[in-house]
């Protein structure tokens, strides 16, 4: 068998350098992730971790670049967006519900089911499907607007924008 250069293409037709590829698998070091691959298993870890605080009923909340992340004491959960005030609920009644969440190489979506508003030191949803309002009574209200205000003062405008990328039609 002919020794396999470093730089030259894998044989296993994956398109990437050998260098990159199997002979990190023979090696057995794990390739190097992207920033969004990064980003990509810290979000369901995020997920997974909160969704374990509402299944033993704990109250807490944490935060991860954009996104907040909260369980209450009645064993829910929710995943907030911080830019453009989008959430979903992660956990109910200390039973995990599937985060959607779809991943690709190239990006992160969420199919949010409800936007938010802190108003009066509540949280406020509002269903996507039938623009039904309710309030989320334990919810960590304050600590949700301080990350938002946090948010909006550490990034601008053009960079918050950025975070959203237009759906084609």
């Amino acid at each position: 068998m002919a020794k396999i250069g470093r730089n030259e293409q894998c044989p296993c037709q994956s398109g990437k350098k050998y260098k990159y590829c199997c002979a990190l698998k023979e090696q057995g070091v794990q390739p190097r992730l992207t920033p969004e691959q990064a980003l990509r298993i810290t979000l369901m870890g995020a997920v997974q971790a909160i969704q374990q605080d509402a299944l033993r009923h704990r109250k807490k909340f944490r935060e991860l670049g954009v996104f907040f992340f909260f369980s209450t004491a009645k064993g829910d959960a929710w995943v907030m967006e911080m830019t453009d005030c989008d959430c979903v609920q992660v956990a109910k009644n200390g039973e995990p519900l599937e985060a959607p969440i779809d991943e690709n190489s190239e990006t992160i979506e969420i199919n949010w089911s409800h936007t938010f508003v802190v108003h009066n030191k509540e949280v406020q949803i509002t269903a996507y499907a039938d623009k039904r309002v309710a309030t989320l009574d334990d919810a960590p209200a304050r600590e949700l607007a301080a990350a938002i205000k946090q948010i909006r003062r550490k990034f601008s405008k053009e960079q918050l924008e950025k975070v959203h990328l237009p759906v084609p039609e």
